[in-house]
C-alpha cells in the first residue's frame, strides 16, 4: 500500500521518513519529493508498505500527528497517471 505524506519537516530525507513509519510494518521504499530547480524538499513524501493492513494502521496513527512542530497529513496515494502523449 502506497501512502502520501504531506507537511513533512524540510529537514527530513527518505531515511528519516522510513524510520518514522517502520514501526507499522515492512516498508518497500520511502521517498521525499524535491523541487527540480532548487533541489529543496517540497514537504511531501511517499512510503510504500508491503502489507495493506500496515499502511492502514500507519494512516490511522500518523494522520494529524505533530512531528518536529508540523502536523502530518497521511493518506492513501492515488495511482500515478501516465501521459501517453508526451
Amino acid at each position: 500500500m502506497n501512502l502520501i505524506i504531506k507537511n513533512i519537516p524540510k529537514s527530513y530525507n527518505a531515511h528519516y521518513l522510513e524510520m518514522l513509519f517502520e514501526k507499522y510494518g515492512e516498508i518497500s521504499y520511502a521517498k521525499v519529493v524535491y523541487d527540480r530547480v532548487t533541489k529543496e524538499p517540497k514537504g511531501t513524501g511517499f512510503v510504500e508498505f508491503e502489507k495493506e493492513e500496515d499502511g492502514l494502521k500507519a494512516i490511522e496513527e500518523m494522520n494529524g500527528k505533530e512531528v518536529s512542530g508540523q502536523k502530518l497529513h497521511v493518506e492513501k496515494a492515488r495511482p500515478r497517471r501516465v501521459n501517453i502523449w508526451s
